[in-house]
């Protein structure tokens, strides 16, 4: 209760550094150019076709269209207010505790866990290229990155704050007062602009920069022929992993009942069902971008599969084989029998790891404007950010 006292103190009358010691930055994060003010996406893959025009799992295929036009200063603002664990009811912990940079931003836990070491109902998805996502949540509840920060931030189990608290330990922090004027500038503090400013960080999150993707471009070196085996079984119209999982993000981004199996002891994980009313979609789950994938372990909705070989071999064990006994699920049309050998599961596993990148990982800040200690406690290799002054 003591310790508790003190960290309220010390944001109450602001950190040891005064507001005029932080300055945004004025420049836009890497894969982004800088044009009247606003940072928009730029990519070899802007120059190609859509998918409809290059065929499904096609190597020059275009990305959908992703939420840019933020400010240099609104994406920094989201950074801080990212690792800040002046977000959380209790002070404890940061959107980055369950989403760690140096995991592909998750937390490599079955299910995470939030505020009083409460469990989560489902593991943490990698925020990796989720600017170009349309629902966002493993039920594709939310619609927008705004709606998907507020689910977090309020969930009991989670981050267990409420507007008004929120709200209010922002506010009697004069260093975010600063911050916020200077990234919405005529708007400044308001819970809108928190959201926002999150939505503009998490979409700045581009991972596009693989092996795979140098070869997708023409460098066919950059993968090795065992490399280039597992991406052709992935292709195939066997295994059909690109019809779900189809590139340049690795997902069709549409919801699909797979029929995977619970953790022992855990009752059936309704999925979709559950934010629809569409009993069709019951244990039906987002199809996730494969996008380092290598790195956020373990997997699927509930954590289930410690490793991608297991996870790859879920898939060729037959239709419906880990449904629970009295369950009925509308299993997706694309998981059948592809009764893959186990070389064949070995290369898709080598293939699936050419898909590691986070060669453009934002500068995890040393300090944040609460004085609190950075949520996450995970530290990049890098300099300090361009907005944090020694």
């Amino acid at each position: 209760m003591m310790r508790r006292f003190w960290l309220s103190m010390l944001v109450a009358v602001a950190p040891w550094a005064s507001a005029t010691d932080w300055q945004l930055s004025e420049h836009c994060p890497a894969g982004f150019q800088l044009d009247e003010g606003r940072c928009y996406f730029a990519s070899l893959y802007s120059d190609y076709r859509s998918l409809q025009d290059s065929g499904v799992g096609g190597l020059k295929t275009g990305l959908p269209e992703i939420r840019d036009g933020f400010s240099p200063q609104q994406i920094d603002l989201g950074r801080l207010l990212f690792f800040d664990p002046l977000l959380s009811g209790d002070q404890s912990i940061a959107c980055s505790s369950c989403h760690q940079p140096d995991k592909a931003f998750t937390d490599g836990l079955p299910l995470s866990r939030g505020i009083h070491n409460r469990l989560a109902a489902r593991s943490a998805p990698s925020l990796w290229n989720v600017g170009f996502l349309k629902t966002l949540f493993w039920d594709a509840r939310a619609t927008t990155l705004e709606q998907q920060a507020e689910g977090p931030l309020y969930a009991e189990h989670e981050m267990g704050n409420t507007p008004e608290q929120l709200l209010s330990s922002l506010s009697q922090n004069a260093i975010y007062h600063e911050l916020f004027a200077q990234a919405f500038p005529g708007m400044g503090l308001s819970l809108e602009a928190v959201y926002s400013a999150l939505a503009a960080f998490e979409a700045s999150l581009i991972s596009l920069n693989s092996r795979y993707d140098l070869y997708a471009h023409g460098f066919h070196n950059a993968l090795n022929a065992q490399e280039i085996a597992g991406m052709n079984i992935f292709r195939s119209f066997v295994a059909r992993c690109a019809e779900c999982h189809t590139p340049p993000l690795f997902t069709n981004q549409q919801l699909a009942v797979l029929g995977t199996p619970e953790p022992e002891g855990r009752a059936l994980d309704i999925g979709a069902e559950g934010p629809t009313g569409d009993r069709s979609l019951r244990g039906g789950f987002k199809v996730p971008s494969l996008r380092n994938i290598e790195l956020t372990a373990p997997y699927m909705h509930s954590g289930r599969f410690k490793s991608l070989r297991e996870t790859v071999e879920f898939y060729t064990k037959g239709r419906g084989h880990a449904v629970p006994e009295g369950e009925h699920l509308s299993i997706h049309w694309h998981i059948w029998e592809p009764k893959l050998t186990d070389a064949e599961l070995d290369r898709l596993v080598d293939f699936l790891r050419t898909l590691t990148d986070q060669s453009f990982m934002p500068i995890i800040p040393e300090r944040v404007p609460s004085g609190l200690p950075v949520g996450g406690q995970t530290q990049h290799p890098s300099s300090l950010a361009m907005g944090d002054k020694p």
